[in-house]
């Protein structure tokens, strides 16, 4: 059958495209995920987080060699199950600074500034706390308070504020500046994905077709406008109106590559027939890079001791019965902004305190129970992309973050990195921290600290910018995030992104969806 709406990945934007399209009973909507079904309780209780960057749901993707970082290759979770990225992130809820959105309409994408977007955040958001200007009540989206805080969490804190850096209670209020606890995207101390809180209620609608484990090979084109997409297996299925690729900052250049809209010169070099030269699809990828230390415990003060599977089995008891302890935290509910350059417009540096050690894939576990303290500078310089190492649609994407490739990016991430470093040698956690490990005390120099990073340093999993929105001829979709040059397409997801906002992307990652919905049924004349 033919569908109004072919959605191409069920991720964070993709969720939300299809419920809120599939509001108007005539409307046709077929959403497509490669990835399978969210029934593992993982994807469900917020400490599943800890499962995810070790392979659940994900698929298992690297990077290529880092050449500013001494050629490391950087593991780079990238979900592949319904709800991506938000059935397997942190639940960390933040949007970025008002002035990231400004900044947008300043680069030519007019109706995207702070003013324009806040309604959608809003729109989105069941708020357990606030309902001010900035938040909203009623929404599909759970956004909570954390329910299972430790007391070195207000330790940390008290660490922050001997360095002069405040407490903020709503980090994505009036003010960015500061720390605090992070509210999450959970309702009831379960994870809010967009699986659950936009998918779920629309399932039962007839208009909507959502089909998991679908791998899209191309889209298809015809006479300069997107007709349908071609399965594996199956052929080609077909719109009426338009094709909409969510594939995520990675998966979506992908795609479009694979169907031979991209660089004709990388094209032909992996030996697909150009159907479109676009030079911006891949490019312009941004990402947080990561730096992160880990300091052993004087005791038992975070969830490490629920390693062990006799406190594991009572920590899932307490959740049955109360909703809290370990098993309802996301591990990495604390946190703040600050200011590696003191310059900086709005603060720059994210810290997320991470309460145990070996959480994700790749870092290193005390043996004896610890603390991490992640630092990420927020505002790269450094541009990458995204390529094909063959046209084999099973092969996996070359992704090249290019980290560092402005001498200011290691510079600031360095800065990062020594911010973290002394908070947590202050004395307001001394009761709770016996020692750093890593990088470790012998770690002092500049040449010592980069030649750290380059051994450990990780993704902070906000890739962003790969299918550029703008106003301008080189942007790969219009402010109403058509394709440029392409009729019956549109992109919307965190690849559209001029700059990568400064914070986690899954809460920009919704409203862009929830905005581009309302552009698409004014576009196409549906109703809500």
């Amino acid at each position: 059958m033919d569908y109004d709406f072919i959605i191409i990945g069920g991720g964070s934007a993709g969720c939300v495209l299809a419920a809120r399209l599939s509001e108007d009973a005539s409307v046709r909507v077929l959403l497509l995920e490669a990835g399978g079904r969210d029934r593992h309780p993982f994807y469900h209780l917020p400490a599943g987080f800890a499962k995810m960057t070790k392979g659940i749901g994900s698929w298992g993707w690297q990077t290529v060699p880092q050449v500013h970082m001494n050629n490391m290759v950087i593991r780079y979770t990238q979900a592949r199950v319904i709800g991506g990225g938000s059935s397997i992130n942190a639940q960390i809820y933040t949007r970025g600074n008002a002035l990231d959105y400004d900044e947008w309409r300043q680069m030519g994408c007019d109706g995207w500034s702070y003013e324009d977007v806040l309604p959608y955040f809003r729109k989105a958001e069941d708020n357990d706390t606030h309902d001010d200007r900035y938040h909203g009540k009623g929404g599909p989206l759970g956004v909570s308070q954390p329910r299972a805080p430790l007391p070195i969490c207000e330790a940390y804190f008290a660490a922050a504020a001997q360095l002069g850096i405040p407490r903020n209670m709503d980090m994505t209020g009036a003010a960015q500046d500061g720390v605090g606890y992070y509210q999450l995207t959970q309702r009831n101390a379960r994870r809010s994905s967009t699986s659950v809180a936009y998918l779920g209620p629309a399932r039962g609608r007839a208009n909507l077709t959502v089909r998991t484990g679908v791998q899209v090979r191309r889209i298809v084109v015809e006479g300069g406008r997107a007709v349908g997409v071609e399965i594996a297996g199956e052929g080609v299925l077909r719109t009426n109106s338009e094709v909409i690729l969510s594939s995520g900052a990675i998966g979506s250049p992908r795609l479009l590559m694979l169907s031979g809209i991209g660089p004709a010169d990388h094209l032909a070099s992996v030996g697909i027939r150009a159907v479109f030269d676009q030079p911006g699809v891949g490019s312009n990828l941004q990402d947080h890079v990561d730096l992160f230390v880990i300091a052993e415990c004087t005791g038992d003060h975070t969830y490490d001791r629920f390693a062990k599977p006799h406190l594991s089995a009572l920590a899932g008891l307490q959740y049955l019965l109360t909703r809290r302890g370990p098993v309802a935290s996301s591990l990495f509910e604390t946190g703040g902004f600050w200011y590696a350059d003191p310059a900086a417009r709005s603060p720059d540096i994210q810290l997320h305190l991470g309460l145990g050690s070996g959480i994700e894939a790749g870092v290193a576990r005390m043996p004896h129970g610890g603390v991490t303290l992640n630092s990420a500078y927020l505002r790269p310089r450094s541009r990458g992309t995204v390529r094909l190492a063959s046209a084999d649609p099973l092969a996996a994407p070359l992704i090249d973050p290019n980290y560092w490739a402005y001498p200011y990016d290691r510079e600031m991430s360095l800065r990062g990195l020594r911010l973290a470093r002394d908070i947590m040698r202050q004395d307001a956690l001394k009761p709770y921290v016996l020692a750093e490990r890593l990088p470790g005390a012998e770690v002092q120099t500049e040449a010592d600290l980069i030649a750290y990073a380059c051994r450990h340093a990780k993704t902070d999993h906000h890739p962003a910018g790969t299918c550029r929105m703008g106003s301008d001829a080189a942007a790969v979709v219009d402010t109403r995030l058509r394709f440029n040059g392409i009729a019956g397409l549109r992109v919307v997801d965190a690849s559209v992104m001029p700059t990568v906002v400064s914070s986690n992307t899954n809460a920009a990652t919704i409203m862009i969806a929830e905005k581009a919905a309302d552009m698409i049924r004014a576009d196409h004349g549906v109703t809500a």
